[in-house]
């Protein structure tokens, strides 16, 4: 009989654990992170050490940014488990980062890494989870780029653009000389410029373009590709090799090559042109870019002892106007394909293309933080809009303005090659609106207002005043929750999903139905399976309400009332109402609620019903539904 007895307990207690945490997961699912957390500890008291109960936890804690207690949960289901998804272990390397536990983070992430290889988190590419063309070209929800063809775009090539002192300097084949490239059929490129405007509103105009007419610039042959020194005396241009009589000079293989040369402003004028002593016959050199304090000049060279067809080179640039040994910028940048177009930002930043790396067709322009101190990171693709799957290069960019320019052949343009310009904004939207009561449109202050992301996780809380209003500043094209939360108020919640309009506002009201209305606490009709009177998860979703007032007014005391439809025999539901009302007090008590405070739980039957739906009255569904209800109603002791 013992063994019987314990059976039934262990059996008993099992079937409660089980209803707990399905009620724990309706709460979680809901953003209840709180509630759900209460009654995940609650099973796990009781024994339950499930992995979905402990991940769970870690889940409800790591979504409401507690990161001790996180890691402490997951870390429980890592010792109780083996095969703990991947995710689960990520967010615990996150958590202990998150709490200074850098030394055990590292642990689990060589783990992860060795369980799990090409894992996006950890590679930055996944090919079982991403498509590498979906990350590249998917927006980034941080800011908005704005990409505009330039107005003096040719049929023919313009590409190479470089601001200086509100001059844009390009590379073009707009000349009107009969004289063609015979590898396009186009003029042979000339260095252009044009004066740029920027307007009240911030945007830019420009003139006319015109050639560089300076003696020495522009040949009869190709030039392109320049860069000027912080003083403005000083311009690096590509441009074909060539003899003192202006003619190609050509290797023994009849090809002739790139080369950089240097002029001098002298009285306004361009002039002095002269070769630089690093350029090679054999081989071409040519898109240079200066460092930000112009001691380093960066450039690109096919010449022997680089890692693939073209490379991106450095050289010292001495104090006496000499140059050092160039060097190659090593493996990490340059690939067996084509790096081509440097340009470094004032931050320090290296940009280029390549075909080499990961990209989404032909050149892609591609950042690097290799130029600044201790720092070796892989190269990044820039992604859309600036690639394509076509050709993408000469990215130049003004750090302070976040203003910038790029040039590419992709098919939307007016010639062969275009310049498009860009403005870098963040994309910034905001979420407001007021808390008010049900029905009597009260406003409400003292509401907890919190913000959820799409992934489940609280990233803001905020407290309404006396005039009930909330703002969340929000990304844009994500997907929110805002839920609102007050004592003694059933909470209500909105979703809302922001678009790509910078600085929109979304207005979102929350409506709370107050739980407590003269006698009673209102909730939601509590439903049983029919014939039955077990309390279901849903009847227990609501019940909670019932809780939560009880706990906020630890000297109120209530009683339960439960009545039935007039469908079935008379005595029937009345017995049936009055088990259901047992049970609704059952459950009360079982939340540790003090029996004193539950004067009474009667079911009354169909004796009180609030429609004309009496035995033998044909009633919709609906009607029926009406007179199906629960009251529980607030015992005033002081009139006692």
């Amino acid at each position: 009989m013992k063994i019987k007895i314990l059976a039934l307990v262990i059996i008993l207690s099992s079937s409660f654990s089980f209803a707990q945490t399905k009620l724990a997961d309706k709460f979680f699912e809901n953003y209840g992170y709180v509630k759900a957390i209460e009654l995940y500890e609650k099973a796990v008291e009781k024994g339950d050490k499930s992995e979905h109960v402990l991940t769970r936890l870690g889940d409800a804690y790591y979504n409401n940014s507690n990161s001790a207690k996180a890691a402490y949960w997951y870390n429980e289901a890592l010792t109780e488990h083996d095969n703990i998804e991947a995710e689960y272990i990520y967010k615990y390397i996150q958590s202990l980062r998150s709490v200074g536990k850098y030394e055990e983070a590292d642990v689990w992430f060589r783990k992860l890494s060795d369980a799990q290889q090409g894992d996006s988190r950890l590679k930055g590419y996944n090919p079982d989870e991403i498509d590498i063309f979906d990350k590249l070209t998917s927006k980034n929800n941080d800011v908005i780029v704005t990409v505009e063809n330039l107005p003096f775009n040719t049929e023919n090539s313009d590409f190479g653009s470089y601001l200086f002192n509100k001059t844009l300097y390009f590379a073009s084949a707009s000349s009107d000389d009969n004289k063609v490239y015979n590898w396009n059929k186009e003029p042979f490129l000339d260095i252009y410029q044009v004066n740029v405007t920027t307007e009240d509103n911030g945007t830019e105009s420009y003139g006319s373009p015109s050639e560089i007419t300076a003696k020495g610039i522009n040949s009869d042959y190709h030039e392109a590709s320049i860069a000027i020194t912080n003083d403005g005396q000083t311009m690096y241009l590509t441009r074909d090799n060539t003899n003192k009589r202006n003619r190609l000079k050509y290797d023994d293989k009849g090809t002739t090559h790139l080369q950089i040369y240097k002029a001098t402003l002298i009285n306004d004028q361009w002039s002095e042109v002269e070769e630089l002593p690093f350029n090679d016959n054999l081989s071409s050199t040519g898109h240079p870019t200066l460092s930000p304090d112009n001691k380093i000049l960066y450039f690109v060279s096919d010449r022997e002892g680089g890692f693939g067809q073209t490379d991106i080179y450095s050289v010292e640039i001495n104090e006496d106007n000499t140059y050092g040994i160039p060097e190659n910028l090593g493996p990490n940048i340059n690939t067996e394909g084509r790096e081509m177009f440097p340009f470094v930002s004032d931050d320090n930043t290296l940009y280029f293309s390549s075909d080499g790396h990961l990209n989404l067709g032909l050149l892609d322009i591609f950042k690097s933080d290799i130029l600044k101190a201790d720092i070796a990171s892989d190269p990044i693709n820039i992604g859309a809009p600036f690639n394509s799957g076509y050709d993408d290069f000469a990215y130049f960019i003004e750090n302070e303005t976040q203003k910038g320019y790029f040039s590419s052949n992709r098919p939307e343009g007016k010639g062969g090659d275009d310049i498009y310009s860009y403005t870098i904004t963040e994309c910034n939207q905001q979420i407001t609106g007021v808390a008010k009561e049900d029905r009597t449109d009260i406003i409400l202050a003292g509401v907890t207002v919190q913000l959820i992301d799409e992934t489940g996780k609280i990233i803001e809380e905020v407290l309404t005043k006396e005039d009930g209003a909330y703002l969340f500043d929000v990304e844009c094209n994500k997907t929110y929750t805002v839920l609102g939360s007050k004592p003694d108020y059933k909470e209500d919640k909105g979703v809302l999903i922001t678009n790509s309009e910078n600085e929109k506002v979304h207005t979102l009201d929350l409506t709370l139905r107050p739980l407590i209305k003269d006698d009673q606490i209102v909730i939601n009709p509590i439903f049983f399976d029919f014939d039955k009177s077990n309390i279901r998860t849903d009847a227990e979703y609501e019940l909670e309400n019932i809780v939560d007032v009880m706990r906020k007014h630890p000297e109120m005391v209530i009683k339960i009332e439960s009545h039935t439809d007039s469908r079935g025999r008379d005595k029937y539901n009345l017995k049936l109402s009055d088990r259901r009302a047992k049970s609704t007090r059952d459950y009360l008590l079982s939340r540790e609620i003090n029996p004193k405070r539950i004067e009474s739980a009667i079911g009354f039957g169909e004796t009180q019903l609030l429609n004309k739906c009496s035995n033998g009255v044909k009633c919709s569904e609906e009607e029926h539904q009406l007179n199906r209800r629960s009251y529980f109603y607030i015992i005033d002791k002081t009139k006692e």
